[in-house]
C-alpha cells in the first residue's frame, strides 16, 4: 500500500524489480519541446513564469529552450539563468560549437548536446557518418566540459539506432566527462517490455551513473515507458506539462508524479497541490487546451454524473476516485445530466436545506434528465468548428505567408 492507503500498490509482485534512483531528478521539458508543439510560442516572460512556479513545486532541471535559435530565445534563457531560481536551468545545443558558445553566453549552468544517432536521421537529416557523428559529440561535449557546464548528452532517436554505435557514442562521450546520458525514443516505439530489455542492455554496455530518458507519446505509451525506467534505476525522467510537445507530445510531468506517489508510494518531492496551478498556467500561455478526460488535470478527472458512480462516490470517494482531488490542487465535481441518479439531485438538494419526498424528488429527477436530452447542441458545435479551424492551421497561416512574401518584394522573383 502507499503511505496514504488511497492507492493499492498492483506492483507487489514486482518489487523485488524494482531499483528507483534517489532522489529522481525531474527534468522539464515544456519550454523547450514544450514549445514545440504546433503553433506554441512562449516569449521570454511567460518562460519566466512557467520556470518560476515549476522550480517552486520541486523540479530539478528546466530546459529553457536553444539560444542559438533567436535573439528572443536567447533572452529568455539568460532570464531564466540569471533569475535566482532554485531549479537548475538548462539550455539546448547541437554539436556545434556556436550553438555551445550560445549556451555558454547565456550563463546556463547546464547544457543538453544533442545529436541523431539512427540510421535514417544520419543519411536523410545530418547527412553525416557514423564517424563523423562521434567526433563532433566528443569534441562538444569537451568543448562544454572546458566551459565548466554540467553536460548531458543525447542522442535523437537513440532506440532505432544501431545498438553498438549507441554504445560506442556513448562510452566516447562519457570518458569525455559527459555528466548525464540521455536515451531517446524520439518516436514513441517502445512499449515498456522492450524498452526494459533496452535499458538493461545499455546499462550493461555503457554503466551510466547518472542517465535519462526522453519519451514521445506517439503510440500513447510515453508515460509506461518513463515509468518502466525509473524502475531500472533512470535517473532522470524528462516531462513536459500537459504532455506538450512535437506531435503527440511528451511524458506528462502532473500523470508521472501522481503515479510515483499514489500508486508506487515513491516520494517524489513535488508539491502536488500546485499541479493543477501549473497545468492551467502553461493551457492559458500556450493557447493548447487540456483534454476534459486528461489524467490528473482533464475537466472531468474529478467529474461525476452517472447515478450509479455518483452513489458509491456519496458513500465513499474511494470507490471512484484512487486519488483525492484536493492532493492535486482540484475539487470534486458532480455533474447533473442525463444520467444522474436520485443520490446526486439529494446532495444537491441539501445545499440548500432540502429534504423532498422520494415521490417528489423522482419526479424532479425525470426533469432534470428530460431538460438535460432536449439542450440545443448548437453552442457545442460552433466550439468545435472553431476549434478545429484553429489547431487544424496551427502557427502562421498560408495568407500571413504569402502576405510576408509579397511585403518583401519577393514575387518578382518567381520563375
Amino acid at each position: 500500500m502507499a503511505e496514504d492507503g488511497l492507492v493499492e500498490n498492483f506492483h507487489e509482485g514486482t518489487v523485488g524489480q524494482r531499483h528507483f534512483a534517489h532522489p529522481i531528478i525531474f527534468w522539464d521539458e515544456t519550454l523547450r519541446d514544450g514549445e514545440q508543439t504546433p503553433g506554441v510560442h512562449f516569449n521570454p516572460e511567460e518562460k519566466l513564469r512557467v520556470a518560476e512556479v515549476l522550480s517552486e513545486i520541486g523540479v530539478s532541471v528546466i530546459n529553457a529552450g536553444i539560444p542559438v535559435v533567436s535573439e528572443e530565445e536567447a533572452e529568455a534563457v539568460e532570464r531564466l539563468a540569471s533569475a535566482g531560481l532554485k531549479a537548475k536551468i538548462l539550455a539546448a545545443a547541437r554539436t556545434v560549437p556556436g550553438d555551445i558558445d550560445a549556451v555558454i553566453r547565456s550563463e546556463a549552468t547546464h547544457i543538453a548536446i544533442f545529436v541523431a544517432a539512427s540510421n535514417v536521421h544520419l543519411q536523410y537529416k545530418l547527412k553525416m557518418s557514423q564517424d563523423q557523428v562521434l567526433a563532433a559529440s566528443v569534441r562538444s561535449v569537451r568543448q562544454a566540459k572546458d566551459a565548466g557546464l554540467h553536460v548531458a548528452y543525447v542522442t535523437e532517436d537513440t532506440v532505432r539506432a544501431p545498438f553498438d554505435f549507441v554504445e560506442k557514442l556513448y562510452r566516447a562521450v562519457k570518458a569525455e566527462g559527459a555528466d548525464r546520458l540521455v536515451i531517446a525514443d524520439t518516436v514513441g516505439v517502445m512499449t515498456p517490455l522492450t524498452f526494459r530489455w533496452y535499458l538493461r542492455e545499455f546499462h550493461r554496455r555503457v554503466a551510466p551513473t547518472d542517465w535519462s530518458v526522453h519519451c514521445h507519446n506517439d503510440f500513447g505509451l510515453a508515460t509506461a515507458n518513463t515509468l518502466t525506467a525509473l524502475e531500472e534505476g533512470v535517473t532522470s525522467p524528462h516531462v513536459c506539462v500537459n504532455g506538450l510537445g512535437e506531435r503527440a507530445g511528451n511524458a506528462p510531468l502532473e500523470e508521472l508524479v501522481v503515479t510515483l506517489e499514489k500508486i508506487y508510494g515513491v516520494r517524489t518531492g513535488l508539491d502536488l497541490s500546485r499541479l493543477y496551478e501549473v497545468s492551467r498556467l502553461v493551457e492559458e500561455l500556450s493557447g493548447v487546451p487540456v483534454s476534459p478526460t486528461k489524467a490528473v488535470v482533464g475537466y472531468n478527472a474529478f467529474s461525476h454524473e452517472a447515478g450509479i458512480h455518483t452513489h458509491g462516490i456519496l458513500a465513499h470517494t474511494l470507490t471512484y476516485e484512487p486519488v483525492q482531488p484536493e492532493i492535486v490542487g482540484r475539487r470534486r465535481r458532480m455533474i447533473l445530466g442525463k444520467h444522474t441518479g436520485k443520490a446526486a439531485v439529494a446532495a444537491k438538494l441539501k445545499e440548500r436545506d432540502m429534504d423532498l419526498p422520494d415521490p417528489v424528488l423522482v419526479d424532479l429527477l425525470q426533469r432534470l434528465k428530460a431538460s438535460a436530452e432536449r439542450r440545443s447542441k448548437e453552442d457545442l458545435e460552433e466550439f468545435l468548428r472553431e476549434y478545429r479551424s484553429l489547431f487544424e492551421q496551427p502557427g502562421i497561416s498560408d495568407e500571413e505567408f504569402w502576405k510576408l512574401v509579397e511585403e518583401m518584394g519577393l514575387g518578382a522573383r518567381a520563375t
